[in-house]
């Protein structure tokens, strides 16, 4: 493998179950550039979606075209770097949301990490077969260029053992039942972000709201993670737009010995049929149940119970910390749904929160109101950019702390 260069070309792949999110970046030990920024929708639908821009674009991308699998979306992404005139990358990092006990910290791909992801997809089963898919594809269409397993648990790795521990019995634990805590990549965007704007560096207690169509709270005490809502799995937390979240554990043996629902049904259930999707009936979009809301009632019902949890949630992360002195909200919902977060800092009003709504309603910083006990923030997610820099970082050479 070639020694770092200035400069480092590195492209962050950002799979799902029906979509993959990229960007093309220039990292060196003085910072990071965008060079290209798209993502690939709806793989597997009959109408696949291709979107791409940014300066290293001659234009912007946007058309429509089959993609049956991920390798059609990375053969697209190959072949707009061609049309860019853009050079191969010298690495790839992959978002994994779960690398299971043995993987814990990003590395480099080989076989035996290979190996260890196949045996880790049974803890996430939702994300880690498509991150499976790309990180194959990507080796195929640009052979010999290095990749990187960049995981959302790494940054839950140091939990304490009070938040980490599950109440089941020990032999299970050492097997690695445990809570591992995700969205670790948009958490440790958050911190930098928060670092950037103040010399002093982020408050000491600190709660990220990521509320997408995954959803997660999380408690993080001088820079690190205390405690978070998603346990074993992703499923787990607070309501999501198809996840139930947490659910008192009799319901799966109630669903098992009176409905005889098997293991995989109850998979189905629990993350493809519930949370906003199940609640409303409708959708597990956001901005159409808010639209639906005014004349259904299940539709209202939903967002209001999303609101609840999530508020549950916040104010348990604030119990954890002893305290908060600032809120955070980030995640496709946590950065453009004003009323969302209306609702959600309406019911902390008894803690001293409270929002400057003309600011909440335009995403100012802060979009707390002066006398707020704290600070409110919209911060974007920016994991593509922590993946090319944890790539970047793991090549021979590089600088650390980038």
């Amino acid at each position: 493998m070639n020694e770092v260069k200035p400069g480092t070309l590195v492209l962050s792949l950002n799979s799902g179950s029906s979509s993959l999110k990229f960007g093309l970046y220039r990292v060196s030990d003085s910072g990071i550039e965008t060079r290209i920024a798209g993502e690939a929708e709806a793989i597997g639908e009959e109408s696949g979606k291709f979107q791409a821009q940014g300066p290293g674009v001659r234009k912007p991308v946007e058309e429509t075209a089959p993609m049956p699998t991920q390798r059609e979306a990375i053969v697209r992404i190959g072949r707009l770097l061609d049309e860019s005139a853009l050079p191969a990358p010298d690495v790839i990092g992959h978002r994994v949301v779960h690398g299971g006990p043995k993987l814990r910290q990003h590395c480099l791909i080989d076989a035996a990490v290979l190996e260890q992801l196949e045996a880790a997809a049974a803890f996430a089963p939702l994300h880690t077969p498509p991150a499976l898919s790309v990180i194959r594809y990507a080796g195929e269409h640009f052979p010999g260029v290095p990749q990187a397993a960049c995981f959302d648990t790494s940054f839950h790795a140091g939990l304490p053992a009070v938040a980490q521990t599950l109440p089941l019995p020990k032999a299970l634990r050492q097997e690695g039942v445990q809570r591992y805590g995700f969205h670790g990549l948009s958490c440790e965007s958050i911190l930098r972000q928060l670092a950037q704007d103040s010399p002093a560096g982020p408050p000491a207690r600190v709660v990220i709201a990521h509320l997408g169509n995954g959803a997660s709270i999380t408690a993080v005490r001088e820079g690190k993670s205390i405690d978070t809502s998603m346990g074993l799995t992703p499923s787990g937390g607070v309501i999501m737009g198809t996840r139930s979240g947490d659910l008192d554990p009799g319901i799966l043996v109630y669903l098992m010995r009176e409905k005889k629902l098997d293991a995989a049904a109850i998979e189905q259930m629990v993350d493809h049929h519930s949370g906003l999707l199940g609640l409303s009936g409708i959708a597990s979009d956001m901005r159409k149940l808010h639209r639906a809301a005014e004349s259904n009632d299940d539709a209202r019902l939903a967002i209001e119970m999303f609101c609840y949890s999530v508020r549950k949630q916040i104010a348990a992360m604030i119990a954890a910390l002893g305290g908060i002195d600032l809120i955070v909200f980030t995640g496709g919902i946590g950065e453009h749904d004003a009323a969302v977060r209306s609702t959600i800092c309406g019911g902390l009003s008894w803690l001293g929160i409270g929002l400057d709504e003309s600011r909440n309603q335009a995403g100012s910083k802060p979009i707390s109101e002066p006398a707020s006990r704290c600070r409110v923030l919209v911060l974007p997610s920016q994991e593509d950019e922590q993946i090319a820099r944890h790539a970047w970082a793991l090549l021979p050479g590089a600088a650390e702390g980038v």
